[in-house]
């Protein structure tokens, strides 16, 4: 790494510093594909972390993780109507084979609904069967002709997606809710990223499903992003793709079914939402490092400081995540900028008259504190330090949220605020509505949130003025 690697572009300025922060931190590169990312072992491990909380999870509600083709024949992507015609626009397509026409297309994995249900409608014959639960971490390719940007949009991208089939819809309808929970668990809790949950409207639902629930969430320009969502597909897919079973009166059945996904954009979301002009913060429950220890010296204290650098690092790694920072290379200011940019949550420093003290210093990635520690409290203090940070972002991110969240009071205020904001407001549940707020504004409803629809809504609906149905999020969105 060289020394004209830092940022240049302010947060301000957001979608050139998201590409910087993003190549400069180290995170994923551009390839030759077009639309298509680079994941770099940093973000990676990321990932990595992120399937390992959700793996806990999962598998304590009984799913087992699968793997299935990523080329689906055409003949499967075509039995449900309504989910062919949402998705056929961004399939990618096989046409041939080494020299060969082939003599059905083969879609390259766009979802997995038609090749795992085809599995399905052969692996369930009796009530004995049920619930199926399967789970898979794979890459998906959709033909996205909008701007690509890493992490947040690209053509291939990875997830891990969740398909299950239950007997009774009120048990398929329940794991709707405990699916999102997880997904909100990790990502508020873990990510320290704010969101909203709620019901996306029958415009913006998955395509062939009954609804969708889905995690929204305030990117650093004012604009939404959808986050990991939840879909129960009621019985359209098992009627489809003849899915029944024998129930314990003997009688034949279509299955209830839900599918669930959370994908690498949330790391996108991650890094865009906690970053700042100096690069990447990173929280320090998902952080590869949380803690990465710079050694001061000169020649004469040199070996000392290293010996004593390597005993900390040995304490510390028995519970934190840790970096010895030893290059020679480089200058101490020079590792404080790239360990900043890199946007690990904690640095410690230490040089001979620190040791001298029986002390290290701990700098802090988020609010930049700097303070000395007695050797002898420095694991409880780095716990402490580590907890707070975590804490910091969310809430951080939270008030940004909460502040760009407007209520107008008319349809003209909320085109007039809706560049940079959320707007909140009634809505009578039209689709004329939906579209004539796009055609006016670029904007959507994003979400149907829980939490304000729990009573019935009062008051007229901002666009046309009819008695509204329900209180929506209105916002420009990637």
């Amino acid at each position: 790494m060289s020394e004209e690697l830092g940022m240049t572009t302010k947060k301000k300025d957001f979608n050139e510093w998201y590409i910087e922060l993003i190549k400069k931190s180290g995170l994923a590169d551009y390839s030759s594909v077009s639309g298509c990312m680079v994941i770099k072992p940093y973000a990676f491990s990321m990932w990595e972390n992120v399937q390992k909380l959700l793996n806990e999870r999962f598998k304590k509600l009984g799913v087992k993780n699968a793997y299935f083709p990523v080329l689906i024949p055409r003949k499967l992507l075509k039995r449900e109507e309504e989910h062919v015609e949402g998705f056929s626009p961004e399939v990618a397509w096989v046409t041939r084979g080494g020299s060969s026409e082939l003599e059905e297309p083969l879609a390259v994995r766009p979802t997995s609904e038609t090749i795992m249900y085809e599995s399905f409608s052969k692996w369930i014959r009796s009530w004995r069967d049920l619930p199926l639960k399967i789970n898979q971490w794979v890459n998906i390719v959709r033909w996205e002709f909008k701007n690509p940007v890493l992490f947040l949009r690209t053509r291939e991208f990875l997830w891990q997606e969740g398909h299950t089939a239950y007997a009774e819809k009120e048990d398929a309808e329940k794991e709707v809710i405990d699916i999102l929970s997880i997904y909100r668990d990790v990502t508020e809790n873990y990510l320290a990223i704010p969101s909203v949950v709620g019901r996306k409207t029958e415009k913006e639902k998955f395509a062939g499903g009954e609804y969708t629930f889905t995690l929204e969430h305030m990117m650093p320009n004012g604009r939404a992003i959808q986050g990991p969502d939840s879909h129960h597909l009621g019985q359209n897919f098992s009627k489809a793709f003849d899915i029944e079973f024998l129930d314990r009166n003997e009688k034949k059945k279509y299955v209830w079914q839900n599918s669930w996904g959370f994908s690498t954009r949330q790391l996108g979301i991650m890094f865009a939402v906690h970053g700042d002009d100096r690069g990447l913060i990173i929280p320090p429950k998902i952080a590869a490092i949380q803690v990465v220890i710079i050694p001061i010296y000169k020649d004469d204290s040199k070996e000392m400081v290293l010996r004593e650098s390597k005993k900390m690092r040995e304490l510390l790694d028995k519970e934190f995540l840790v970096h010895l920072d030893d290059r020679d290379e480089y200058t101490p200011g020079f590792k404080f900028n790239e360990w900043e940019l890199r946007g690990v949550p904690l640095r410690i420093e230490i040089g001979p008259k620190d040791i001298e003290r029986e002390q290290a210093v701990l700098v802090r990635r988020d609010n930049g504190e700097k303070n000395p520690v007695k050797m002898k409290y420095l694991t409880k203090e780095i716990e402490k330090n580590l907890e707070s940070i975590q804490n910091n972002l969310f809430e951080r991110a939270k008030k940004f949220m909460e502040e760009h969240i407007k209520k107008p009071e008319s349809y003209g205020e909320l085109k007039k605020i809706i560049e940079g904001n959320w707007a909140l407001a009634p809505w009578c549940g039209e689709v004329s509505c939906e579209e004539r707020l796009k055609d006016d504004t670029s904007a959507k409803i994003i979400t149907i949130p829980f939490d304000l629809n729990e009573k019935p809504t009062k008051g007229k609906c901002i666009i046309c003025g009819k008695p509204a149905k329900h209180m929506v999020y209105v916002a420009k969105s990637y």
